[in-house]
Protein backbone atom coordinates (compact mmCIF):
# COMPACT_ATOMS: atom_id res chain seq x y z
CA UNK A 1 0.00 0.00 0.00
CA UNK A 2 1.13 3.54 -0.79
CA UNK A 3 -0.56 6.67 0.60
CA UNK A 4 0.21 9.92 -1.22
CA UNK A 5 -0.93 13.40 -0.21
CA UNK A 6 -0.56 16.64 -2.14
CA UNK A 7 -1.22 20.15 -0.87
CA UNK A 8 -0.48 23.74 -1.85
CA UNK A 9 0.56 25.25 1.49
CA UNK A 10 0.31 28.91 0.35
CA UNK A 11 3.56 29.74 2.13
CA UNK A 12 5.05 27.01 4.32
CA UNK A 13 6.24 29.36 7.07
CA UNK A 14 2.73 30.73 7.50
CA UNK A 15 1.11 27.29 7.25
CA UNK A 16 3.48 25.93 9.89
CA UNK A 17 2.18 28.51 12.37
CA UNK A 18 -1.45 27.71 11.62
CA UNK A 19 -1.56 23.91 11.85
CA UNK A 20 0.57 22.29 9.14
CA UNK A 21 3.09 20.89 11.64
CA UNK A 22 0.33 19.22 13.63
CA UNK A 23 -1.29 17.90 10.45
CA UNK A 24 2.01 16.40 9.27
CA UNK A 25 2.58 14.73 12.65
CA UNK A 26 -0.82 13.04 12.35
CA UNK A 27 -0.88 12.00 8.70
CA UNK A 28 -0.64 8.37 7.59
CA UNK A 29 0.83 9.39 4.23
CA UNK A 30 3.99 7.74 2.93
CA UNK A 31 4.67 10.67 0.61
CA UNK A 32 3.65 14.33 0.96
CA UNK A 33 3.99 16.70 -1.99
CA UNK A 34 4.00 20.42 -1.20
CA UNK A 35 3.57 23.38 -3.53
CA UNK A 36 3.92 27.15 -3.17
CA UNK A 37 6.40 26.73 -0.31
CA UNK A 38 7.70 30.28 -0.93
CA UNK A 39 10.85 29.89 1.16
CA UNK A 40 14.45 28.81 0.95
CA UNK A 41 15.20 25.77 3.16
CA UNK A 42 17.42 27.94 5.39
CA UNK A 43 14.43 30.20 6.09
CA UNK A 44 12.39 27.34 7.52
CA UNK A 45 12.46 26.23 11.16
CA UNK A 46 14.29 22.93 11.67
CA UNK A 47 11.05 21.09 12.51
CA UNK A 48 9.62 22.22 9.16
CA UNK A 49 12.74 21.99 7.00
CA UNK A 50 13.61 18.45 8.16
CA UNK A 51 10.72 17.02 10.19
CA UNK A 52 11.48 13.92 12.23
CA UNK A 53 10.68 10.70 10.43
CA UNK A 54 10.81 12.20 6.94
CA UNK A 55 13.33 12.57 4.15
CA UNK A 56 12.91 15.97 2.51
CA UNK A 57 13.83 17.32 -0.91
CA UNK A 58 13.32 21.02 -1.61
CA UNK A 59 13.24 22.88 -4.93
CA UNK A 60 12.96 26.58 -4.05
CA UNK A 61 12.33 29.23 -6.68
CA UNK A 62 15.11 31.53 -7.83
CA UNK A 63 12.62 34.38 -7.50
CA UNK A 64 12.42 35.11 -3.78
CA UNK A 65 9.10 34.50 -2.08
CA UNK A 66 7.56 32.71 -5.05
CA UNK A 67 6.59 29.15 -5.95
CA UNK A 68 8.79 26.41 -4.46
CA UNK A 69 7.99 22.69 -4.27
CA UNK A 70 8.98 20.04 -1.73
CA UNK A 71 8.76 16.27 -1.38
CA UNK A 72 8.60 14.50 1.97
CA UNK A 73 9.01 10.71 1.94
CA UNK A 74 9.06 8.14 4.75
CA UNK A 75 11.93 6.30 3.11
CA UNK A 76 14.96 7.76 1.41
CA UNK A 77 14.45 8.15 -2.35
CA UNK A 78 16.72 6.29 -4.74
CA UNK A 79 17.07 9.50 -6.76
CA UNK A 80 15.76 13.07 -6.79
CA UNK A 81 15.54 15.39 -9.82
CA UNK A 82 14.44 19.02 -10.05
CA UNK A 83 13.07 20.70 -13.15
CA UNK A 84 12.22 18.94 -16.38
CA UNK A 85 15.06 19.90 -18.67
CA UNK A 86 13.78 23.29 -19.86
CA UNK A 87 16.16 26.16 -18.99
CA UNK A 88 13.44 28.78 -18.47
CA UNK A 89 11.89 26.74 -15.67
CA UNK A 90 15.00 25.03 -14.28
CA UNK A 91 15.14 27.27 -11.21
CA UNK A 92 11.47 28.25 -11.06
CA UNK A 93 10.62 26.02 -8.08
CA UNK A 94 7.79 24.37 -9.96
CA UNK A 95 8.77 20.71 -10.35
CA UNK A 96 10.59 18.03 -8.38
CA UNK A 97 10.44 14.24 -8.67
CA UNK A 98 11.80 11.34 -6.66
CA UNK A 99 12.22 7.64 -7.37
CA UNK A 100 10.83 5.26 -4.77
CA UNK A 101 10.55 1.47 -5.15
CA UNK A 102 8.46 0.91 -8.29
CA UNK A 103 7.14 4.45 -8.55
CA UNK A 104 8.26 7.98 -9.38
CA UNK A 105 6.42 10.66 -7.40
CA UNK A 106 6.48 14.31 -8.46
CA UNK A 107 5.34 17.60 -6.96
CA UNK A 108 4.15 20.15 -9.54
CA UNK A 109 3.17 23.79 -9.21
CA UNK A 110 1.91 24.84 -12.63
CA UNK A 111 1.79 28.64 -13.12
CA UNK A 112 -1.56 30.18 -12.24
CA UNK A 113 -1.72 32.72 -15.06
CA UNK A 114 -3.82 35.83 -15.55
CA UNK A 115 -5.60 36.60 -18.80
CA UNK A 116 -4.00 39.37 -20.83
CA UNK A 117 -0.73 39.40 -18.89
CA UNK A 118 2.76 37.93 -19.13
CA UNK A 119 1.77 35.49 -16.40
CA UNK A 120 -0.63 33.81 -18.81
CA UNK A 121 2.04 33.69 -21.50
CA UNK A 122 4.38 32.05 -18.99
CA UNK A 123 1.69 29.51 -18.15
CA UNK A 124 1.29 28.59 -21.83
CA UNK A 125 5.06 28.26 -22.29
CA UNK A 126 5.20 25.98 -19.28
CA UNK A 127 2.32 23.85 -20.56
CA UNK A 128 3.89 23.56 -24.02
CA UNK A 129 7.17 22.37 -22.51
CA UNK A 130 5.70 20.13 -19.84
CA UNK A 131 3.43 18.01 -22.04
CA UNK A 132 6.25 16.32 -23.97
CA UNK A 133 8.12 15.81 -20.72
CA UNK A 134 5.13 13.96 -19.26
CA UNK A 135 5.15 11.69 -22.31
CA UNK A 136 8.89 11.11 -21.96
CA UNK A 137 8.57 10.42 -18.24
CA UNK A 138 5.83 7.86 -18.79
CA UNK A 139 7.77 6.07 -21.53
CA UNK A 140 11.04 6.10 -19.59
CA UNK A 141 9.34 4.81 -16.47
CA UNK A 142 7.43 2.10 -18.33
CA UNK A 143 10.67 0.85 -19.86
CA UNK A 144 12.06 0.53 -16.33
CA UNK A 145 8.92 -1.14 -15.00
CA UNK A 146 7.94 1.90 -12.95
CA UNK A 147 4.68 3.78 -12.40
CA UNK A 148 4.37 7.58 -12.10
CA UNK A 149 2.18 9.97 -10.16
CA UNK A 150 2.45 13.74 -10.68
CA UNK A 151 0.79 15.47 -7.74
CA UNK A 152 0.20 19.13 -7.31
CA UNK A 153 -1.56 22.35 -8.05
CA UNK A 154 -2.24 22.08 -11.78
CA UNK A 155 -4.17 25.40 -11.75
CA UNK A 156 -6.69 24.14 -14.31
CA UNK A 157 -10.24 22.98 -13.67
CA UNK A 158 -10.90 20.42 -16.38
CA UNK A 159 -14.69 20.20 -16.49
CA UNK A 160 -17.73 22.09 -15.20
CA UNK A 161 -17.92 19.61 -12.31
CA UNK A 162 -14.50 20.82 -11.18
CA UNK A 163 -15.55 24.30 -10.06
CA UNK A 164 -18.71 25.65 -8.51
CA UNK A 165 -19.05 28.89 -10.46
CA UNK A 166 -18.05 27.62 -13.90
CA UNK A 167 -20.35 29.98 -15.79
CA UNK A 168 -18.69 33.05 -14.29
CA UNK A 169 -15.18 31.75 -14.94
CA UNK A 170 -15.30 30.81 -18.62
CA UNK A 171 -13.03 33.72 -19.56
CA UNK A 172 -10.73 33.46 -16.55
CA UNK A 173 -7.39 31.71 -16.26
CA UNK A 174 -7.82 28.23 -14.89
CA UNK A 175 -10.96 27.48 -16.91
CA UNK A 176 -10.07 28.75 -20.38
CA UNK A 177 -10.93 26.45 -23.30
CA UNK A 178 -7.29 26.14 -24.38
CA UNK A 179 -6.19 25.24 -20.83
CA UNK A 180 -8.89 22.60 -20.51
CA UNK A 181 -8.01 21.21 -23.95
CA UNK A 182 -4.39 20.89 -22.85
CA UNK A 183 -5.41 18.88 -19.80
CA UNK A 184 -7.47 16.63 -22.07
CA UNK A 185 -4.29 16.01 -24.06
CA UNK A 186 -2.47 15.02 -20.86
CA UNK A 187 -5.03 12.26 -20.36
CA UNK A 188 -5.76 11.21 -23.92
CA UNK A 189 -2.34 11.56 -25.56
CA UNK A 190 0.12 10.71 -22.81
CA UNK A 191 -1.80 7.98 -21.02
CA UNK A 192 -2.22 9.49 -17.56
CA UNK A 193 -5.34 9.29 -15.38
CA UNK A 194 -6.95 11.90 -13.13
CA UNK A 195 -7.11 9.57 -10.13
CA UNK A 196 -9.68 11.37 -7.98
CA UNK A 197 -12.03 11.87 -10.92
CA UNK A 198 -11.70 8.20 -11.81
CA UNK A 199 -12.68 7.32 -8.24
CA UNK A 200 -15.54 9.86 -8.13
CA UNK A 201 -16.80 10.10 -11.74
CA UNK A 202 -20.20 11.63 -10.97
CA UNK A 203 -19.33 13.94 -8.07
CA UNK A 204 -19.29 17.72 -8.17
CA UNK A 205 -15.75 18.45 -7.03
CA UNK A 206 -14.54 17.40 -4.53
CA UNK A 207 -13.08 20.90 -4.42
CA UNK A 208 -9.59 21.51 -3.05
CA UNK A 209 -9.22 25.32 -3.23
CA UNK A 210 -11.46 28.08 -1.97
CA UNK A 211 -10.76 31.81 -2.17
CA UNK A 212 -10.22 33.61 1.12
CA UNK A 213 -12.59 36.28 -0.20
CA UNK A 214 -16.20 36.30 0.93
CA UNK A 215 -17.67 33.06 2.21
CA UNK A 216 -16.32 30.79 -0.51
CA UNK A 217 -15.21 28.08 1.93
CA UNK A 218 -18.40 28.12 3.98
CA UNK A 219 -20.50 27.93 0.80
CA UNK A 220 -18.17 25.35 -0.78
CA UNK A 221 -17.68 27.64 -3.78
CA UNK A 222 -14.42 25.99 -4.74
CA UNK A 223 -12.23 24.68 -7.51
CA UNK A 224 -10.77 21.20 -8.02
CA UNK A 225 -7.30 22.11 -9.27
CA UNK A 226 -5.11 20.00 -6.97
CA UNK A 227 -4.69 16.69 -8.74
CA UNK A 228 -2.94 13.35 -8.59
CA UNK A 229 -2.29 12.39 -12.20
CA UNK A 230 -0.97 8.83 -12.48
CA UNK A 231 -0.02 6.26 -15.07
CA UNK A 232 -2.75 3.70 -15.73
CA UNK A 233 -1.20 0.89 -13.73
CA UNK A 234 -0.93 2.94 -10.55
CA UNK A 235 -4.29 4.66 -11.08
CA UNK A 236 -5.88 1.22 -11.33
CA UNK A 237 -4.57 0.42 -7.85
CA UNK A 238 -6.23 3.45 -6.23
CA UNK A 239 -8.74 2.24 -3.66
CA UNK A 240 -9.65 5.53 -1.99
CA UNK A 241 -9.21 9.22 -2.71
CA UNK A 242 -10.44 12.22 -0.76
CA UNK A 243 -9.93 15.89 0.08
CA UNK A 244 -8.99 16.61 3.69
CA UNK A 245 -11.29 19.59 4.03
CA UNK A 246 -11.03 21.49 7.32
CA UNK A 247 -14.07 21.36 9.59
CA UNK A 248 -14.27 25.15 9.79
CA UNK A 249 -12.84 28.20 8.08
CA UNK A 250 -10.82 29.03 11.20
CA UNK A 251 -9.09 25.62 11.19
CA UNK A 252 -7.63 26.06 7.70
CA UNK A 253 -3.86 26.45 7.40
CA UNK A 254 -3.96 27.10 3.65
CA UNK A 255 -6.50 28.21 1.07
CA UNK A 256 -6.01 24.71 -0.41
CA UNK A 257 -6.80 21.40 1.29
CA UNK A 258 -4.71 18.21 1.15
CA UNK A 259 -5.68 15.72 -1.56
CA UNK A 260 -4.96 12.14 -0.49
CA UNK A 261 -5.03 8.87 -2.44
CA UNK A 262 -4.56 5.35 -1.07
CA UNK A 263 -2.99 3.02 -3.63
CA UNK A 264 -3.26 -0.70 -2.99
CA UNK A 265 -0.53 -3.24 -3.56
Amino acid sequence: MLIVTSVNVNGLRAAAKKGFVEWLAGTDADVVCLQEVRAEPAQLPEAVRAPEGWFTAHAPAEAKGRAGVTLLTRREPDAVRTGFGVPEFAASGRYIEADLPGVTVASLYLPSGEVGTERQDEKYRFMDAFLPYLQELRERSAAAGREVVVCGDWNIAHHEADLKNWRGNRKNSGFLPEERAWLTRVYEETGYVDVLRALHPEQEGPYSWWSYRGRAFDNDTGWRIDLQVATEGLAGRAVKGFVERAATHEERWSDHAPVTVVYGA
